[in-house]
């Protein structure tokens, strides 16, 4: 792997929904209750979207050697995560912009290889 690329991987164990609900606030009942993710149709609770994209930007900054410098993220959620998936996230880096920051392209897939995340991209730049 050369030093445009990165890849990290993820296990989403079974009190993670309960733990990101705690830190977030975030205590909609698809996450946290059995019954309600399987009467939604998910077999169960559903991680949070933006708990997946916090892991994709933890990636990056992982990559980088330093959360200070991200500046911006995007994503598509595609896919729900679900408790006990496995994730990983791959980056590449894609553009070295004008102001000096550099774009990276992500791809988030589980362990059956379906994308979480879409059309996903972080910048970052100097501190």
């Amino acid at each position: 792997m050369s030093k445009d690329e990165f890849s990290e991987e993820q296990k989403v164990d079974r009190y993670r929904a309960v733990f990101y609900a705690g830190a977030s606030g975030d205590f909609n009942p698809i996450h946290i209750d059995p019954s309600v993710g399987e009467k939604a149709g998910f077999g169960g609770p559903i991680l949070h979207g933006l708990c997946t994209a916090a892991w994709m930007v933890d990636a990056v900054s992982r990559h980088v050697g330093d959360p200070r410098k991200i500046k911006s993220m995007r994503t598509r959620f595609s896919a729900p995560v679900r408790l006990g998936d496995r994730l990983s996230f791959k980056g590449t880096l894609q553009q070295e912009n004008e102001d000096g920051t550099q774009t990276y392209g992500i791809e988030a897939v589980n362990q059956d290889d379906e994308a979480v995340l879409k059309r996903s991209t972080v910048t970052v730049g100097d501190v």
